[in-house]
């Protein structure tokens, strides 16, 4: 794998993780205005699963990036 392909793969995992943490945080909210522990629920795990994929991402970028200093 290239490291350009590491640097796209970096930016479209973060992405979907900052899309997984707002689902997970609209969830959350809207579990809270209804009472709903089980969505609540769900929506702080996206949001963790979220903030695992933008770190997996950043990781990424971060490798891309120390390779091309080599």
């Amino acid at each position: 794998m290239s490291d350009k392909d590491l640097r796209q793969d970096g930016l479209e995992n973060s992405a979907r993780g900052k899309a997984k943490k707002a689902k997970g945080r609209v969830k959350d909210a809207a579990g809270g205005l209804t009472g709903d522990a089980g969505l609540q629920g769900e929506g702080k795990l996206d949001q963790a699963a979220g903030e695992i994929q933008d770190a997996a991402g950043r990781l990424e970028r971060e490798l891309g990036r120390s390779d091309d200093n080599d």
